[in-house]
């Protein structure tokens, strides 16, 4: 049994009070590790060793941050296969998927934030008979806060931005997939980041989470993960005047063209759907398809589903493993019984699987195609984040973008045309943070990422996480 522990002050410890959760593997349903269940007591100590280490962390220069920030990365890199074991058996993805994806954009996190620290550069503003200059300086202690689809993943992307600007850390990752922020411990003791700069509190969002949100030491609060959960904290953190980012719910339009790359949004499209078993904010839950092609990118799409075999997440040929925990198992198959209440015809999927073997009590759910839905049926409408898709036909422009901006969401989209005029229109007026043209989740780390409406506020990567870590302060000189 694996014992999980808090990162504070430099030193692994658990719970002040003692207390553990148990944290059980997806795949098999089993507990393999206990995690500390922090509280009040032990967020105080967090944030107190943040604030005793930030005078000398942010008085480094950017160069010496940069440093330490590229060491991690490195040392992630030469644990690469330790990481991608914990990280699937931690959340139920593949092997492979944490490998390719997970496991190596933590690793790019750091070493992004590490060199691009060193290109940071303020704005001047000349005056006829003076010059304006900005400074800009860390913020202090800050709470970091992520979710558990994509655990290190999300992790590094708050921690790594809020180090290099020279800000001190208390984070928490989700208490459903603690494993690789333990990991992470270890390699900043590993590398000798000074103690205090990045504190690691493992625990449940209402107790050590609310506690990071509400203690005054913090400043600012980075957040990952509901919609629920970012009106709470939100409701918190903005009477107490502190910088908020939140990247919250998605329920993404996937819309296809007659004129598509056929191809190639068929190949895409499988992956946008299920890719993480659907757990991933970005996936297009919601595929239009325009009506001349419906038929046959339905059937051909839900083949391509068929095939997909779900299973052991060590399995190399398991293309989706397990969702992440009882409680999404159970909400996904709810899910699925409201699509066929509300008139949903189940072309695939629809069940759970047991596999044989370890497996067998693990939580896996086969990938689910449904069509026949009203296009603001909830389950159109709400956030499933699991292994389940809808397919909704259009005729125009004008009627898919009045279903695609129906819901409250507004994170990402996907549209697959060859027509550059349409492409234009499109992007121009689908209510999205992030918008892809015939490609989906390609990132580039400099570009800003998050949403609009319910899906949040705020926006992370490149200079837009340096800004957002750091505060301005405009010095005029007249000459």
């Amino acid at each position: 049994m694996i014992e999980i522990k808090n990162y504070i002050g430099g030193h692994l410890q658990g719970a002040l009070s003692g207390a553990t959760l148990e944290n059980p593997e997806p795949a098999t349903g089993k507990t393999f590790s206990f995690i500390p269940d922090s509280d009040q007591s032990d967020v105080d100590a967090a944030v107190a060793a943040a604030q005793d280490a930030f005078p000398a962390w942010s008085a480094l220069s950017n160069n010496e941050r940069g440093h330490y920030l590229m060491a991690i990365s490195r040392k992630i890199v030469s644990r690469m296969d330790e990481f991608v074991e914990a990280e699937s058996r931690d959340n139920g993805k593949p092997q492979w998927l944490a490998r390719k994806v997970d496991i190596r954009r933590a690793h790019e996190n750091f070493e992004f934030f590490g060199t691009g620290i060193m290109h940071f550069a303020s704005e001047a503003h000349p005056m006829n008979d003076g010059i304006n200059y900005t400074l800009r300086k860390p913020l202090g202690v800050v709470g970091c806060i992520s979710p558990w689809n994509l655990p290190l993943y999300l992790f590094t992307w708050k921690i790594a931005p809020a180090l290099a600007a020279g800000n001190t850390v208390v984070a928490k990752p989700s208490e459903v997939t603690p494993y690789t922020a333990h990991l992470l411990s270890e390699v900043c003791m590993e590398v000798g980041l000074p103690a205090g700069v990045l504190n690691i509190v493992h625990g449940t969002g209402p107790k050590t989470g609310a506690a990071i949100v509400a203690h005054p030491g913090t400043k600012a609060i980075s957040f990952t993960g509901s919609t629920r959960a970012g009106k709470e904290i939100a409701s918190v953190a903005a009477p107490m005047f502190k910088k908020i980012s939140l990247e919250l719910g998605g329920k993404n339009p996937n819309i296809i063209f007659a004129d598509c790359d056929f191809d190639k949004a068929l190949k895409t499209s499988v992956s946008s759907s299920f890719s993480n078993q659907g757990q991933i904010c970005l996936c297009g839950s919601r595929i239009f398809i325009q009506r001349s092609i419906y038929d046959t990118f339905r059937d051909a799409f839900v083949e391509r589903v068929k095939n997909l075999k779900v299973g052991d997440p060590m399995d190399p040929y398991s293309k989706q493993g397990a969702v992440v925990s009882q409680m999404h198992y159970d909400k996904v198959l709810s899910y699925i019984e409201l699509a066929k209440q509300e008139g949903g015809k189940i072309l695939c999927g629809g069940e759970a699987i047991h596999p044989e073997g370890r497996c067998a009590d693990g939580w896996f759910i086969a990938p689910t195609v449904i069509e026949d839905l009203a296009y603001d049926a909830r389950c159109n409408m709400e956030e499933i984040f699991g292994p389940v898709v809808t397919l909704t036909p259009f005729d125009t422009e004008e009627e898919v973008l009045r279903m695609a901006n129906a819901t409250e969401y507004g994170l990402s989209s996907t549209i697959w045309t060859s027509n550059l005029n349409t492409a234009n229109r499109m992007s121009e007026d689908i209510k999205a943070g992030i918008v892809w043209i015939n490609c989906w989740l390609k990132r580039d780390l400099r570009t800003p990422f998050g949403g609009v409406k319910s899906s949040g506020v705020g926006r992370e990567g490149g200079w837009e996480a340096l800004r957002f870590f750091t505060e301005p302060k405009n010095v005029c000189i007249e000459y």
